[in-house]
């Protein structure tokens, strides 16, 4: 026997099912964000982590089949200040950067279009470098070999300099 379902019913049970797939896929570690899910990171990327404390902050390294990797520096306060990756093609940025993709967009855009230094002609080959007050990014690279680094300067802790992000 079949029973009813009114319109508002079947809704109600719509969105139920978007919340149990939202809550049940994998938070990812993304920068300014908790360290609690380096390990969602390393099944989302199917490569095996290693973590390194070295005191002022803990490094954690996740590197891939494909030969990339990702590293992820954790304050002792626990959040992600930093990030860096090498490897064969650019890594998913807007997962990386999270909440500060955005901001990157906007600020290559400037520069792209040559606002950003008040430049006459537009910005055309070379590395990426975005400096503001909110956020680092800088990424270079060419066919199969890429890399770069983004943080987030009110973030990194007491004795880490921002070279210590590579």
């Amino acid at each position: 026997m079949k029973l009813p379902i009114s319109n508002s019913s079947a809704l109600r049970y719509a969105l139920a099912g978007a919340l149990l797939v939202t809550l049940s896929s994998p938070a990812w570690a993304v920068l300014g964000d908790s360290a609690a899910s380096v390990l969602s990171d390393q099944a989302r990327m199917k490569g095996t982590l290693r973590s390194v404390d070295h005191r002022t902050y803990v490094l954690h390294e996740i590197t891939m089949t494909s030969g990339g990797k990702v590293r992820e520096f954790v304050s002792p306060a626990g959040a992600v200040f930093g990030v860096a990756w090498e490897g064969p093609s650019p890594p998913n940025f807007q997962h990386l950067l999270g909440p500060y993709y955005q901001q990157a967009q906007q600020a290559a855009a400037q520069e792209k279009s040559g606002q950003a230094a008040g430049e006459q002609q537009p910005r055309r080959r070379g590395p990426v470098v975005l400096d503001t007050p909110g956020l680092v990014f800088v990424h270079s690279g060419h066919s199969r070999s890429f890399h770069g680094q983004a943080y987030i300067p009110q973030l990194i802790p007491q004795g880490v300099q921002p070279g210590d992000i590579r």
